[in-house]
Formats: structure tokens, sequence, C-alpha cells
């Protein structure tokens, strides 16, 4: 099926004129294409992670090895989705910001403007997206095979109320698994 305006409505959920690069708490919810259960199982509300289960984890945990502005927080691995908490630390002095960047009509320049900063959200998301894909494409010998639905749900964490919430929410997850309508 292409793509028909009168039918594909996809917006962004992403606040308008907020800086994903700045330092501050994401919390983040990427599911499975399709919602198939790739991960593993929850039996007796236990979580049991299968072996491409582990590979997210794990790949979750090298995140903030080669990421020094992220610190991890609190995350769940569930059978058709992912659940986390992570901490960005504000940026150095080394790193560029777009609004630092020269203004000109150059048109590679302003394309270049536009491409996603190396340690945003969006681009944290985008490197680990990607290495699970490949590494759960190379476990099943297969290629090019969808793991995560296109995009994926962030929300900005604005004080310890809502960071507590959203770990009791994660922590809590296996739990509720029964109540997944998607399950």
């Amino acid at each position: 099926m292409g793509y028909h305006p009168d039918v594909h409505h996809r917006q962004s959920n992403r606040l308008r004129d907020y800086d994903y690069a700045a330092g501050g708490a994401y919390f983040i919810t990427i599911c499975t294409h399709e919602r198939a259960l790739l991960f593993g199982a929850v039996t007796d509300e236990t979580l049991r992670l299968n072996e491409a289960g582990e590979m997210v984890r794990d790949e979750w945990l090298h995140t903030a090895i080669m990421r020094p502005r992220v610190a991890l927080d609190a995350f769940v691995v569930m059978p058709n989705h992912f659940h986390a908490v992570l901490l960005l630390h504000d940026v150095g002095a080394h790193c560029v910001r777009p609004e630092d960047s020269p203004r000109t009509d150059n048109p590679d320049a302003r394309s270049a403007r536009l491409r996603r900063q190396r340690d945003s959200l969006g681009s944290i998301i985008s490197g680990f997206k990607s290495a699970v894909t490949r590494g759960i494409n190379v476990l099943h010998d297969s290629s090019g095979i969808p793991v995560w639905q296109r995009n994926y749900y962030e929300h900005v964490i604005r004080n310890d109320a809502d960071l507590q919430r959203l770990r009791d929410y994660i922590a809590g997850n296996p739990v509720r698994w029964d109540e997944d309508e998607y399950r």
C-alpha cells in the first residue's frame, strides 16, 4: 500500500521548539514492528527475555558506554516494546549546537544544520534501534527485516514526581502484561 495523505496522518509528538540535545531526563517507548512478540515472554508476571531480548538489553547498556553524555535510569525490555528513562548531561564546550553554527543561504550548509545532532535524543535512539536491528537480523540470518516501528514515543521529564511515577510504571510493566491490548 502506497502513501495516501487522506489515510496516513502521521504527526510528530515532539515538542515544538524544544532542543532534544539539551541536558535533561527523557522517558522513551519504542515498539516492535507490527507489535510482534520478538523479545521474550511474560509468564506468571515474570519477564523472560529470549536471545533477541537480551540483545536489546545489552545494546541499551552499551549506549551509556558509547555516549558519555548519557546516563541510564530505569528500563524494561518487554516482548513487543521497550521503555526507558535516560538522562542527558548538559552539552560541554566541545559540542557545537545548531544555534552556534553560521547562518547562510547556501543549500548545502542549510542541509547540514538540519541533520540530527550527534548526541540528541533522536540520534541516540536511532543508533540504538539500528544496532539492535542489525544484531537481530544477524541472529535470524535475515537481511533488512524491520524490528522496530518507524518512530518512538518520548516524554520530557519535568520534575522528581514525574520521574518517580515513570520509574514505577517501568518497574510494574511485566505485572500489567495481561492488560496490554497489543500482546
